[in-house]
C-alpha cells in the first residue's frame, strides 16, 4: 500500500502540478488480453490506472501498478506477477505522450477521432507508439477509450514454451477513463 501510494505522489509531482487545465482520474480501466483460440482465456483487468491529461497542451500520461490487474484465475494471476511481468522487479507500467490535434473547445458529446503518440513503458522497455483514441465530453468530464495492440517481445516479456501455443504474442490492450 506504501508502495503504490508513494508511486501516484511521484507521478503526480512529477507531471501535475495541481491547475485547472489538467483533467485526471485515478479509476482508469485498462484491459488485456493474449488469448489464443482453443485455449483458456488470458485476459485480465485493472480498474485503479491513473491519467492525467493537460487540457491546454495535449499532453497525456498514465500509470498502472502490474500487480493491479486481476484474472478470473487466481494462479493465472500469480504465474502474470511472478513470472511474465515480474511486479516485483517492475512493478509499474507507464505512459507518456500528447493527443495530437486536442482543443478542448471543439470537444462535444460526439466521439472525435484523434491521434496519441508518447513512450509505452512496461517490464523496463520502452516503446514509442502510436494509438487511436476516441475522445468526447460528458456530464462527468472528459471521456477516453483507446484500443491498440503491442507485442510481448518489444519489452522482453518471456512466455515459456511450454505455453507459448497458448499465450499470444500480440496483447490487445483497452483503455477507458472518465477525466475530471
Amino acid at each position: 500500500m506504501k508502495t503504490k501510494l508513494f508511486f501516484t505522489i511521484l507521478f503526480f509531482a512529477a507531471f501535475c502540478g495541481f491547475s485547472q487545465s489538467k483533467k485526471i482520474t485515478k479509476t482508469g480501466d485498462i484491459r488485456f488480453e493474449a488469448s489464443v483460440p482453443s485455449f483458456e482465456e488470458v485476459k485480465a483487468q485493472n480498474k485503479t490506472a491513473t491519467v492525467v491529461l493537460n487540457t491546454e497542451t495535449g499532453e497525456i500520461a498514465a500509470l498502472a501498478l502490474i500487480k493491479g490487474f486481476r484474472f478470473k484465475i487466481a494462479l493465472m494471476e500469480e504465474h502474470f506477477n511472478e513470472n511474465y511481468l515480474e511486479s516485483d522487479r517492475h512493478p509499474k507500467a507507464t505512459f507518456k505522450g500528447k493527443v495530437y490535434g486536442f482543443d478542448m473547445n471543439k470537444l462535444s458529446e460526439s466521439d472525435r477521432e484523434f491521434t496519441i503518440k508518447g513512450m509505452l513503458e512496461l517490464h523496463g522497455k520502452s516503446k514509442e507508439i502510436t494509438v487511436p483514441a476516441k475522445i468526447k465530453k460528458t456530464e462527468e468530464g472528459i471521456a477516453l477509450t483507446t484500443d491498440f495492440t503491442v507485442n510481448s517481445d518489444d519489452f522482453n516479456i518471456q512466455i515459456p514454451k511450454m505455453v507459448s501455443n497458448k499465450v499470444s504474442k500480440k496483447v490487445n490492450i483497452s483503455v477507458d477513463c472518465i477525466l475530471k
